[in-house]
């Protein structure tokens, strides 16, 4: 298929299959005219990379996790790999953790539960 027709199978714009191309994360063959020409599963491979992209991973960790979901994985590659997944899994929890402390923090402010440090003696500001 041509990279129009896999844009509206995937809803992917051209402008972004071209960039997995250039990536190393999409492979098409060229025809004679210069088209590029996709194979059918590239619109199950667009799907992955886009829900890939939208967890948080980087092109080079997706560029290292496709050749892991393909019916012959590499030897030995692949649990590396999901340890690096999982550190990027860990650090977005641990961003969420800092995003709902400092949430809290604002909260008690608001609520005039809290004051900033310094700030106890000062008159009353709350909302």
């Amino acid at each position: 298929m041509r990279i129009g027709e896999l844009s509206r199978a995937t809803g992917a714009s051209t402008r972004s299959l071209r960039y997995y191309e250039d990536q190393g994360l999409l492979s098409s063959d060229r025809r004679s005219n210069g088209y590029r020409d996709y194979g059918e599963e590239a619109v199950r491979q667009v799907a992955f990379i886009r829900d890939l992209y939208r967890a948080g991973l980087p092109s080079e960790v997706i560029r290292d996790i496709l050749p892991c979901t393909t019916q012959t994985p590499p030897v030995g590659g692949c649990a590396q790999l999901l340890a690096r997944v999982r550190g990027v899994r860990d650090e977005l929890a641990r961003q969420e953790q800092q995003i709902a402390q400092r949430r809290e923090m604002l909260d008690r402010y608001l609520s005039g539960t809290a004051a900033p440090v310094g700030l106890g003696d000062q008159p009353d500001c709350s909302p």
